[in-house]
C-alpha cells in the first residue's frame, strides 16, 4: 500500500551530518574503532570498471527503519560474493543505519578471505557508504581497507568536494561521487577541474529523494546523458535505490548504466541477490528504454521554474506540468495541440469509445509532425510524444495500436485498465514495447495496483478516476486524498476531469508531472475546442 511521506520534510542528510560531527568531536575519526595503522589490501582495486551491480550491507534505512538487524557483516559479504556483486558497499553510518567502521575492516578481510590466490576468484571492490566530509574519513576508509568512498556532493560545498578528490586520487582510491541535481554536476566538474593530480571518478544518481524518501526511476536515467557529456563518454554511473524487484533491475539494466547499487532488496534477501544481479547485467537495450530515455531526457531540461521536480522548485512555486492531449480523432487538432504545447498526442484504440481512431489517422499526423520538425511545415519546440491508448491487447484495435509501436509512428503503448495490464505482461514478446498502464481509482484498495505496477519497474503510471465501464474521458476527477497519497510516493501522472477552470488549482494542490486532458477541452466526444485548448493552457501559465 502507498503511504503519505513523512510529516516532517527536513533535510535528513543535514540531521545526520550534524549528529555525525557531535559524535566525531566525542570519538575522533574512528569512532573508537579498532583501525589498522596501515592498510593491510594492497593497492586499492577500481570501483565498477565494467557493467556490474554493487550489493550493499545494510542493517537499518530512516524511511524504512529496520532492515536486517541481525545482519553478520561479513558472512552477508560473502553471500554476495558468491551472488557475482562487482562490488561491495558498507553502510558506516552509526545513528540512522546502524552500521560501523568495524562492518568495514570485516567485510575487507571476508573478501579477501574468499577469492585468495589458491581460489583463483577475482578480488573484490569494497566501498565505504557514509555521509563524510573531511579528507580524514577518506584516510580512515582507506586504512580499513576501503577501495572507494562516496562523496555525497549536494552535502558538500566546492572546496570541500575538491578536497576529497584530491585525497582519493593521492590514496588510489575512487570517489563515487553522488548527484542529484544538475549543481551537484557542475560543482563536480568544477571541483575535478580545480585539482592537480587526476580521481578516478564514478558517479552514482540516487533514485530515493532523501527530503521525503520517494522514488523515481526515471531521475538517475534523466542525468545520465549529461554526466557523460560532461565528465566523459567512459565515465562510469550507477543507478541508487529503488529497485527491488528482478523487472526493476531489468528496466535499470536497459538504460545504459554502468552499474546498480542495491540496498534493502539484497539485505533483506540475500540469498535472490544473484537473481537481481543477473537481471541488471543481462539486460540489454531495448525500444522501450529508448524512449523513457528520451522522456527523461525532457525531464532534464525542465529546470526550476519550468519543471516539475519537487526538489528543484520551492514548495510554494506551482510548475507547469507536461501536457497530454488525449481523445484525438482529428489531424487539425492533434496539430493544434502540439502548436498551443502539448508534449503528448493520444489516439484511442477501443471502438466502444466515442473517441475511437485510425491507424490512418495517426500515421498522417505523424508525417506532418515530422515535416514540421524538419522545417517543412508548421514549427514548434519538440516532438511530441504520440501515445495509443488500449483496453484490450487482443482486440483488433489493441493489435493495430501494438503494430503502430512496433513500427515507430507511435511512441507509446497506454495500457488503460486492468485487462490491458494483465495482457500486455502475460505476452512477453510485447515486453520490450514502450507503454505506461492507467490505475483508475476509486477507494484505497486500488493504491494495491500502483505498488505492484512500480515493483514491476514501471517508471511512470496515469491514475484516472473510475467511472463504470467507461474508459477515460469521463470527466470525473480522482478524490483528492487519493491523489495525494499517490503524489506523496511517487511522481504523479494525473487524469480525470481537468478542465481550463480548475487546471491552475490541480497544479498547485498536487504538482504533477504531467496532467492528461480530454473531454475538458471538447465541444463533442473527440472534437477539441481551440478556445478551450487556448485556456488551459494560459491558465497553466
Amino acid at each position: 500500500m502507498l503511504s503519505e511521506a513523512p510529516k516532517d520534510t527536513r533535510n535528513i542528510i543535514e540531521e545526520i551530518v550534524a549528529r555525525r560531527k557531535e559524535d566525531i568531536g566525542r570519538l575522533g575519526w574512528e569512532y573508537g574503532s579498532v583501525i589498522p595503522k596501515t592498510r593491510q589490501r594492497g593497492k586499492p582495486l577500481p570501483f565498477i570498471s565494467e557493467k556490474g551491480v554493487v550489493l550493499e550491507v545494510k542493517r537499518a534505512s530512516p524511511s524504512k527503519g529496520d532492515i536486517a538487524p541481525g545482519l553478520d557483516a561479513p558472512a552477508t559479504a560473502t553471500a554476495y560474493a558468491q551472488a557475482g556483486a562487482a562490488a561491495i558497499s558498507v553502510l558506516t553510518e552509526r545513528n540512522y543505519f546502524k552500521g560501523g567502521l568495524d562492518d568495514l575492516v570485516d567485510v575487507c578481510k571476508a573478501v579477501d578471505s574468499w577469492s585468495g590466490a589458491a581460489s583463483g576468484r577475482r578480488r573484490i571492490a569494497v566501498l565505504r557508504k557514509d555521509f563524510i566530509y573531511s579528507p580524514e574519513e577518506v584516510d580512515v576508509a582507506y586504512r580499513a581497507g576501503a577501495d572507494a568512498v562516496l562523496l555525497i556532493a549536494r552535502m558538500l560545498d566546492e572546496a570541500a568536494l575538491a578536497a576529497m578528490l584530491m585525497r582519493c586520487g593521492e590514496l588510489g582510491m575512487t570517489a563515487f561521487t553522488e548527484l542529484r541535481l544538475a549543481e551537484d554536476l557542475e560543482k563536480l566538474v568544477a571541483a575535478k577541474k580545480s585539482i592537480p593530480s587526476p580521481c578516478r571518478i564514478v558517479c552514482g544518481v540516487n533514485a530515493r529523494d532523501l527530503k521525503d524518501f520517494s522514488i523515481d526511476l526515471l531521475k538517475p536515467a534523466s542525468m545520465l546523458s549529461r554526466i557523460r557529456e560532461l565528465l566523459g563518454p567512459d565515465c562510469g554511473v550507477i543507478f541508487e535505490s529503488g529497485i527491488r524487484t528482478q523487472e526493476a533491475a531489468s528496466f535499470a539494466g536497459s538504460l545504459g548504466f554502468t552499474g546498480m547499487l542495491l540496498g534493502e532488496a539484497a539485505a533483506r534477501n540475500p540469498g535472490e541477490a544473484d537473481k537481481l544481479v543477473s537481471s541488471f547485467t543481462g539486460a540489454k537495450e531495448t525500444g522501450a528504454s529508448r524512449v523513457w530515455l528520451d522522456y527523461a531526457s525532457l525531464l532534464g531540461e525542465r529546470r526550476a521554474g519550468t519543471c516539475c521536480h519537487r526538489e528543484e522548485r520551492s514548495p510554494e512555486q506551482a510548475a507547469r506540468p507536461l501536457l497530454k492531449i488525449c481523445g484525438l480523432t482529428d489531424e487539425e487538432d492533434a496539430l493544434e495541440s502540439v502548436l498551443a504545447g502539448a508534449d503528448f498526442l493520444g489516439f484511442i484504440f477501443c471502438k466502444q469509445s466515442p473517441r475511437n481512431t485510425t491507424a490512418d489517422l495517426v500515421r498522417k499526423v505523424r508525417a506532418r509532425l515530422s515535416a514540421a520538425d524538419d522545417g517543412q511545415a508548421e514549427s514548434f519546440d519538440r516532438m511530441p510524444f504520440l501515445v495509443g491508448v488500449i483496453t484490450d491487447c487482443g482486440s483488433d484495435e489493441g493489435k493495430e495500436a501494438i503494430r503502430l509501436v512496433q513500427e515507430g509512428t507511435l511512441d507509446f503503448l497506454q495500457l488503460h485498465g486492468e485487462k490491458a495490464v494483465a495482457g500486455f505482461h502475460a505476452d512477453k514478446s510485447l515486453a520490450s514495447l514502450p507503454h505506461y498502464a492507467v490505475v483508475n481509482l476509486s477507494d484505497e484498495s486500488d493504491l494495491r495496483k500502483i505498488e505492484s505496477l512500480k515493483n514491476l519497474g514501471e517508471p511512470r503510471i496515469l491514475i484516472d478516476a473510475k467511472a463504470g465501464k467507461l474508459v477515460g474521458g469521463t470527466g470525473v476527477q480522482v478524490e483528492d486524498g487519493l491523489v495525494r497519497k499517490v503524489a506523496s510516493a511517487s511522481r504523479l501522472w494525473l487524469a480525470g476531469g481537468i478542465t481550463p477552470e480548475n487546471v491552475a488549482r490541480i497544479v498547485s494542490d498536487y504538482g504533477p508531472e504531467l496532467i492528461d486532458v480530454s473531454s475538458g477541452i471538447e465541444s463533442s466526444p473527440g472534437k477539441k475546442d481551440a478556445d478551450k485548448l487556448l485556456a488551459l493552457v494560459q491558465a497553466l501559465g
